[in-house]
């Protein structure tokens, strides 16, 4: 298997850790951007990470990868039996893929130390279409990733100080849990895990400025990087059966933050708009770009609710008792994203999250 991505990749670091934990053997090669048109003819968009299999097969998009692998490899499942554990599992993933990104991209690009490190690793990893002077490279990368993931993304000098909060308030929900146990839900790893590792492995834990506050704040978050990447299936492992307080942090914070932000992404969607602005916990974000793929990633989390049994809506409906969480179950809801609708990924053609630049 090959997998096309980064060792510095948001989400080729968190298929990287499934593959291990999973045993699949894999070589990682560096996203070829010169040979672009290619990779469209077979996955759509050139995000990171893109697998390419043996039997001439190509995925992408880490989400829809994982439940297919899954399918494969049924031993040590990442999802739990519990079907509101299996949830919650679903929506602490989808939380770590969407609404930490805009942390972990601040914290890369916006400081000095971190933006000029990574930006001489993605030089080296990646080829384009014109042969160009390495430090003309490394400028032209900058300037991308600060436009897109930056300040396209509604980091001001009025939503900075929020941006980083999140952050902190993610160490200090995830430190709560790890107090108690091994992994996020249980005592071997889950698809929450997995999600967490986006952000918290190849970003938060390795990039200069949020790895000290890691290191600092939040050890035992960082301990938990390191048992990510060294996991190996374990039989006797199991899931907790049921949510617990010391999840109540978490979900509060999931509820008051992404699925706000889910929520006025899909409703600016709907009214055919390329922006829109939204207000968390107080903060107003402007001139927010609108994202098709954000109001699919809502879609399929109100398939997975509206799967569940009565007694186990109730039970979900029960822990996410915030407002917010409406979104999840309201019936008045029709916005639809019109993508993957015959459910072909991850082998069918992806889209972008918005914008361009390298995850």
């Amino acid at each position: 298997m090959k997998l096309y991505g980064s060792r510095v990749s948001y989400y080729t670091g968190k298929l990287e850790a499934y593959l291990k934990y999973k045993g699949v053997p894999y070589t990682l090669h560096g996203m070829p951007y010169d040979k672009a048109d290619e990779l469209k003819k077979h996955v759509g968009s050139i995000q990171m990470p893109i697998v390419d299999r043996e039997d001439g097969r190509w995925m992408s998009d880490t989400t829809p990868i994982l439940f297919e692998m899954e399918k494969e490899l049924p031993d040590n499942p990442i999802l739990p039996d519990d079907p509101v554990v299996a949830f919650i599992a679903m929506l602490m993933e989808d939380y770590a893929d969407e609404w930490l990104w805009r942390s972990a991209m601040h914290y890369r690009w916006s400081y000095r130390y971190s933006r000029e490190l990574i930006s001489n690793i993605l030089v080296d990893e990646i080829s384009t279409p014109v042969p160009l002077p390495r430090f003309v490279v490394r400028r032209m990368i900058r300037r991308r990733q600060i436009k897109y993931f930056t300040k396209r993304d509604g980091v001001t000098a009025t939503t900075w100080n929020h941006v980083e909060q999140g952050y902190f308030n993610a160490l200090d929900c995830m430190s709560q849990i790890l107090e108690q146990r091994p992994y996020l839900l249980g005592t071997r790893p889950s698809l929450a895990d997995f999600g967490f590792m986006a952000p918290m492995f190849r970003h938060f834990s390795q990039d200069p400025d949020p790895e000290e506050i890691m290191r600092t704040r939040a050890p035992l978050v960082y301990e938990w990087v390191a048992r990510m990447w060294v996991a190996r299936q374990v039989p006797d492992g199991e899931f907790v059966f049921k949510i617990t307080e010391e999840l109540a942090p978490m979900l509060k914070e999931i509820c008051e933050t992404h699925l706000q932000q889910l929520a006025s992404n899909a409703a600016a969607y709907e009214a055919g708009q390329k922006s829109f602005e939204m207000t968390v916990r107080g903060c107003q974000y402007r001139d927010m770009p609108v994202s098709r793929y954000r109001v699919y990633c809502l879609e399929r989390l109100r398939e997975h609710f509206q799967a569940l049994d009565e007694a186990s809506q109730t039970a979900v409906k029960s822990l996410l008792h915030y407002r917010e969480a409406n979104i999840l179950w309201d019936e008045a809801f029709k916005t639809s994203s019109g993508y993957d609708e015959d459910r072909h990924l991850p082998y069918g053609h992806a889209i972008n999250v918005y914008g361009e630049g390298t995850p």
